[in-house]
């Protein structure tokens, strides 16, 4: 799946120790791309929106 058109923003969460970082894209319809920032051209996640929405609130719940 392409995700052309991602606008990619490193996770707010994700540690400041060098590296363990994800990035997310949220503006395209109907997808959530998330990806390793240290390998952008590499293999990138495709989520629903709800199904993104549902982890990221059972990852807070957590935290």
């Amino acid at each position: 799946m392409e995700l052309n058109g991602a606008r990619w923003r490193k996770s707010s969460r994700s540690s400041g120790n060098g590296g363990n970082c994800i990035e997310v894209a949220d503006n395209l319809a109907g997808i959530v791309g998330v990806r390793d920032s240290k390998d952008p051209t590499g293999p990138a996640l495709a989520f629903a929106p709800a199904a993104w929405r549902a982890f990221v609130v059972r990852v807070a719940e957590r935290a």
